[in-house]
């Protein structure tokens, strides 16, 4: 459950107190921006959506980054530190999903590479609110890495209210849709991107590789992302062998960057392909 110090819930109860005079299309759809040395940071209102079974409201972080300047994905890749985020001292708030965009490749300046983000990234969040027939009060206290010719770490501490109706439902929207799409294993109908196949392969380290076919129209580039099944997994960057057959690209990683105790067999892995604005997730079981 979520919880708050006692001066947050005196902000949070005066806030929704004063939104319960307000009608909706006067409540703030966006936060002020805070600003770091080399980064800024809002948070962004949006309205509410109702699936079958579910219903959230949409919020968004927003990040600006000075020209030059990166930060950092869910997983990062050979350096750097992904994002942190506490949502205590949220009002009316069951719980908040956050939802990454499709990232990408850059040097991490040391022979190496990181997964994150340039210029500006929206990160969408779902909130569920514990009554629905209220306004929330959505406080997020978050951590996170920038890089340009140093890494510095930054910090953003940001709230705003959720009435379920905002102006700016349209920009949380063209975020979602970069946010890659849950998909299973196996070949997609057209000439979309698809993973194919995941299996353990001999070579590499002792505890093997890991061989990945995937499908992507000819000649497009694509990225492939590798996770592991806890934080604590810190799989390389799958790298593609041998020329393309047909649609068929061909990526392998050695099972490196395992935890103590973890084992390969039966673990599940998080794939992620990105081709241009195309980007899938594809959950996978190693044999």
């Amino acid at each position: 459950m979520l919880t708050a110090s006692w001066p947050l819930i005196a902000i949070a109860a005066s806030v929704l107190v004063g939104l319960a005079g307000l009608s909706p299309g006067r409540a703030q759809d966006a936060s002020a921006w805070q600003k770091e040395t080399h980064a800024t940071a809002r948070l962004i209102a949006g309205g509410t959506v109702t699936a079958p079974g579910s219903s959230y409201l949409r919020a968004g972080v927003e990040i600006r980054l000075d020209p030059g300047w990166k930060t950092y994905w869910r997983y990062p890749g050979d350096s750097g530190v992904p994002p942190t985020f506490s949502f205590a001292g949220s009002q009316n708030v069951k719980s908040v999903t956050i939802q990454w965009p499709a990232p990408e490749l850059f040097s991490d300046g040391a022979a190496g590479q990181s997964i994150g983000y340039l210029g500006d990234v929206i990160l969408p969040l779902k909130v569920t609110p514990q009554d629905s027939s209220r306004a929330s009060l959505l406080h997020v206290n978050m951590s996170y890495a920038i890089c340009g010719t140093l890494c510095v770490p930054d910090k953003a501490d940001l709230t705003i209210a959720l009435t379920g109706t905002s102006t700016d439902e349209a920009i949380l929207e063209a975020a979602e849709q970069r946010v890659p799409k849950r998909v299973g294993l196996g070949p997609a109908r057209g000439d979309v991107l698809a993973i194919l196949s995941v299996r353990r392969v001999p070579g590499g380290t002792k505890r093997g590789r890991v061989a990945v076919d995937l499908s992507a129209p000819a000649g497009a580039p694509v990225e492939l992302f590798a996770e592991g099944p806890t934080a604590e997994w810190a799989l390389p960057l799958p790298e593609q062998v041998g020329p393309a057959t047909g649609q068929t690209r061909h990526f392998t990683f050695d099972l490196d960057g395992m935890p103590p105790g973890a084992h390969a067999e039966g673990a599940a892995l998080t794939l992620t392909a990105v081709s241009g604005k195309d980007a899938i997730e594809v959950p996978a079981r190693l044999d």
